[in-house]
């Protein structure tokens, strides 16, 4: 199974080790399920996560942040951009997380931003996008 994860996620993974989020970003570090990800994810991860205020939030050196990407994309699911897609997604930046999930055959999209990714024209993408809660709750449905 391959997965997208948008930034809101790996950041709820980082800030508490209770969530879905966690258990998801367990899940991929433990390599039962794929993560996809793209240069301009990674980038994005990169450019969020070290901010100062997200720093404090996460209790985490930028170096620290810098050993979670870096295992990230050494377990990752490498997988390059050749066309941009525009599906008028509310927030310009989610694009990038829906070229990732197209360009990779994505089987989720994660995030908590839902309502983000269902205002624009996401139709016959082959991927659901999906809260990091009802994701975990379906793979252990279907895995225990």
């Amino acid at each position: 199974m391959i997965v997208t994860m948008d930034t809101n996620v790996l950041l709820a993974a980082l800030i508490s080790q209770s969530g879905a989020s966690h258990q998801i970003l367990s899940l991929v570090i433990n390599e039962t399920i794929n993560l996809a990800l793209s240069t301009q994810v990674l980038l994005e991860y990169d450019d969020v996560l070290k901010r100062e205020k997200i720093l404090k939030l996460t209790r985490l050196k930028p170096e620290e942040i810098e050993n979670v990407l870096d295992l990230l994309a050494l377990l990752a699911q490498k997988q390059n951009i050749y066309y941009r897609l525009r599906p008028n997604l509310r927030d310009e930046e989610d694009n990038l997380f829906v070229e990732c999930a197209f360009a990779s055959n994505t089987n989720y999209l994660i995030t908590s931003n839902i309502r983000d990714f269902n205002s624009g024209e996401l139709k016959g993408f082959g991927f659901k996008v999906i809260t990091p809660k009802d994701f975990y709750q379906m793979w252990r449905n279907s895995h225990e």
